[in-house]
């Protein structure tokens, strides 16, 4: 395993880690995490392919931004820089949203897409307190608020589920970081994801846990509905937190037979 800084704009770094040989997989995490939520999947995955996993802008080990900037620019940024021509892109939520971005932006950048407990550009999430709830706290500087109610969502299995003890010290420590990594972040296109999967040409694959947040599940069905060819996993006794839930159905899931 090899750590490096990716360089980006705005004299920004992204922490990654590569390890393994073989055919490229990039992992993306989600808006309150940072790479270490692939710990369980990271190393059985690098021994048979080449795995690269990098903490996003402003999250965990890398730089905040300090100029605006898009997170489909920094993957370009990172697949650059280790000399990856095209990828399978592993992204959950957040991270999911930006690989289908980006494969709708670069379609040869990508060989295929894992979609875990996705969010998407242009899905309307419907109202309810609970949901107000946490963006309010998304939005606002209480970190011990965000960090409570990240838990309390999408941690909905508890601290008796594998993987909670990785899982708060995570989240704990990126709420702090938060509003500042999402300052900055700039989209380009109107037009949301969800609008116009019917040009995602490359194989996908759709994963959510059946104990997520029941706005994922009606994405993910939107998603393996409307992307030609995707398939459908639900994998159970999971919540968001897929990979530190379910490390080795997931890996089964990705690379099939591995």
């Amino acid at each position: 395993m090899t750590i490096e800084y990716v360089p980006v704009s705005g004299d920004g770094r992204l922490w990654a880690e590569k390890g393994g040989s073989g055919a490229p997989i990039v992992l993306l995490h989600g808006s309150v995490h940072d790479s270490r939520l692939w710990d369980g999947v990271f190393p059985g995955l690098a021994r048979h392919h080449t795995v690269i996993r990098y903490d996003a802008r402003g999250l965990g080990r890398s730089t905040p931004p300090t100029a605006p900037f898009r997170y489909e620019d920094d993957l370009l940024a990172v697949l650059d820089h280790f000399g990856v021509e095209s990828a399978t892109l592993v992204g959950l939520s957040m991270g999911g949203e930006v690989a289908l971005d980006f494969t709708l932006e670069h379609p040869a950048r990508v060989r295929s897409l894992v979609l875990v407990a996705a969010s998407a550009s242009g899905h309307d999430w419907p109202r309810s307190p609970e949901m107000d709830a946490y963006t309010a706290a998304d939005r606002g500087d209480d970190a011990d608020r965000l960090a409570e109610m990240e838990l309390t969502v999408w941690a909905s299995l508890g601290d008796r589920a594998p993987g909670y003890a990785a899982i708060a010290g995570m989240v704990t420590e990126n709420a702090k970081v938060r509003v500042a990594a999402e300052k900055g972040h700039v989209r380009f296109s109107e037009v949301g994801a969800v609008e116009v999967l019917e040009r995602v040409a490359v194989p996908t694959t759709v994963v959510v846990g059946d104990h997520d947040h029941p706005e994922i599940g009606v994405i993910a069905r939107r998603l393996a509905e409307g992307i030609p060819g995707a398939r459908l996993e639900i994998v159970a006794a999971a919540d968001h937190y897929l990979p530190l839930r379910a490390p080795e159905r997931l890996m089964e899931i990705i690379v099939p037979g591995r």
